[in-house]
């Protein structure tokens, strides 16, 4: 999976537009990206990338930096 992929999920479910790198915090840094987001982060990967993520695999430590999401979803996706 691309960055720019897991970039235009976010911003679809954020519904903003912004570029993210590696390091780029995302939980507590952007507005929008509360408790809610974060279901509706990982309803979307699912439906689009066709992976299942089970409740006790979240964490706040996932959705710390775009790095680590995109390293949780390319580890789903192997």
């Amino acid at each position: 999976m691309t960055a720019q992929l897991l970039t235009d999920i976010l911003n679809s479910v954020l519904q903003i537009n912004k570029t993210y790198q590696a390091d780029s915090a995302l939980l507590g840094a952007i507005a929008e990206f509360d408790s809610m987001a974060v279901l509706a982060v990982i309803t979307a990967l699912e439906e689009q990338l066709g992976i299942a993520v089970d409740d006790d695999e979240i964490s706040a430590e996932i959705f710390e930096t775009f790095g680590s999401l995109h390293a949780f979803v390319q580890q789903k996706l192997a």
